[in-house]
């Protein structure tokens, strides 16, 4: 089953639902990363936030960072998300585990940590990124996106964060999805005039339908993102459009791009690379992959950094 991301509206028009399916994504994340059950749901939550929040932007090269720093063991949970549908990832302390909670579920809150930061990076494709930062309020990461939403945007989020992770499984995340709803601007006006409906009034109605464990009974049950937006949100009348794109798990790291970063080191790290450990080895945070430099590559790389200095 293809990650996807699904865009849709309610039948008049007055809130946008993004679902997401990352499975396959998140099952790649952990065999590159060797996550813990409790890391791999995490990084999971994180990965989707970054693609609902990039999926609202408008151009190919938008990107959008997701930055959880908690007081507990996971350290830092990192998500890179593009408006492509690329998403890649790392958690600072990949092998930190908790026991499941009693329905199952990952420990992620205590994982992360209450106390805390959350840190989004809205890189909209041109100019400069801009960022913003919140406490944390929950550490399960889909409150604190809500929180985050609710504060930058002020208007109605609910953020939706579900994953199955089975550490003795071949692949151990059965499935790892996310929706988020938010109400339109005028959302209000228009329930008033059509529906005589206040905006608490369509809250309440988000609030109830947006619930977690009928989501996870739905994706339990093998169906598919789309499918379980429209199940779950019969009431809205829910309009699925013709937007749907592939997300899969990317990286843009390469062997070019390992060699330019290392003549940051300056000439005495790159002798010392040279004349003593043979070679250099370096790997990616985001997706794992592992370079090596030969002391041929390295000393052609000092040769090249010496020209440009002297130019």
């Amino acid at each position: 089953m293809t990650d996807r991301l699904i865009r849709a509206l309610s039948a008049d028009g007055r809130v946008r639902v993004f679902g997401i399916s990352i499975t396959q994504s998140l099952n790649e994340a952990h065999l590159r990363h060797g996550l813990s059950p409790t890391a791999t749901a995490a990084l999971g939550r994180a990965m989707s936030a970054s693609l609902l929040l990039a999926a609202n932007m408008k151009r190919d090269q938008a990107r959008v960072n997701v930055r959880v720093s908690g007081d507990g063991g996971l350290g830092l949970v990192y998500a890179d998300a593009g408006f492509d549908g690329t998403v890649r990832g790392f958690v600072s302390n990949p092998n930190f585990s908790l026991p499941p909670l009693a329905d199952g579920d990952q420990n992620v809150s205590q994982a992360v940590g209450q106390v805390g930061f959350l840190k989004v990076m809205r890189d909209v494709g041109y100019g400069e990124p801009y960022s913003s930062t919140v406490e944390l309020v929950a550490g399960d990461i889909a409150n604190d996106v809500a929180w985050y939403l609710a504060s930058s945007e002020q208007t109605y989020s609910k953020l939706i964060l579900t994953e199955s992770v089975d550490p003795q499984a071949g692949s151990p995340v059965k499935f790892a999805s996310g929706i988020l709803l938010q109400i339109m601007p005028m959302a209000t006006l228009r329930a008033a005039k059509t529906a005589n409906r206040s905006q608490e009034d369509l809250i309440e109605q988000l609030e109830a339908c947006g619930d977690r464990d009928k989501l996870n009974t739905l994706l339990n049950q093998g169906k598919e993102i789309a499918d379980v937006m429209l199940e779950l949100f019969a009431e809205m009348q829910l309009d699925i459009l013709p937007l749907t794109k592939e997300v899969k798990f990317s990286c843009p790291c390469s062997f070019d791009r390992m060699l330019a970063a290392m003549k940051m080191f300056g000439e005495t790290d790159l002798q010392t690379m040279i004349t003593e450990d043979k070679g250099a080895e370096a790997t990616c945070h985001f997706c794992g992959e592992v370079y090596q430099a030969t002391t041929e590559q390295l000393t052609s790389l000092l040769t090249d950094l010496r020209i440009e200095t002297k130019a």
